[in-house]
């Protein structure tokens, strides 16, 4: 065990204190007491470091890509300050019946046309067009979308088959511009 716990402070020393992140993704466990810049000199216990310092309300909503900070809102690349968003909402787009449609009675009128005319060609390519439009309507999803409106205009900043995700993430909107609403009231 001794030597186990020189060779922590060993590899902990070899990291400037500055490198946290890389301290705790080692393959290495590494001691927080072995590194000198987390140790208060004169308690030998540890104390609070600014990297590690965290506020749970910087980032109230964190998930699957997607973040609300209490000055803004990232998503998929795109960042909405809270200060420019007028609103939110979610928008339910239902499934595309119409290219579906269109290719299936395309194939059907084909297949029609295969057997008037007796083309197995024609028959084979109507029938593939028939599956290729039932493919297009079963692989569909419907999709719910947030919508953020500015002063701009109005935008798209996710999109998901998750219903409850999307709603999570606009309540968290509304939740952090009444929170910065509130702080902004509260400062003299």
């Amino acid at each position: 065990m001794r030597g186990r716990k020189t060779a922590l402070v060993a590899h902990a020393r070899n990291h400037d204190a500055g490198s946290i992140a890389h301290a705790t993704q080692c393959s290495r466990p590494v001691s927080l007491r072995a590194i000198p810049s987390l140790q208060d000199s004169k308690s030998a216990t540890l104390r609070p470091s600014p990297l590690l310092a965290f506020n749970p309300m910087d980032t109230p909503f964190n998930d699957r890509g997607v973040s609300v900070t209490r000055n803004a809102l990232s998503s998929a690349g795109q960042v909405f300050p809270l200060r420019d968003i007028i609103g939110v909402q979610v928008v339910t787009v239902q499934k595309n019946k119409v290219l579906p449609l269109m290719i299936s009675l395309l194939g059907l009128v084909g297949a029609i046309v295969g057997g008037v005319l007796r083309s197995p060609v024609g028959i084979v390519c109507g029938v593939m067009l028939i599956v290729v439009g039932w493919l297009t309507w079963a692989t569909q999803d419907v999709t719910h979308r947030l919508m953020v409106q500015t002063a701009s205009g109005e935008r798209e900043a996710l999109m998901s088959t998750d219903r409850e995700f999307v709603e999570r993430v606009s309540s968290a909107v509304h939740e952090a511009k009444a929170a910065a609403t509130a702080t902004a009231t509260q400062k003299p």
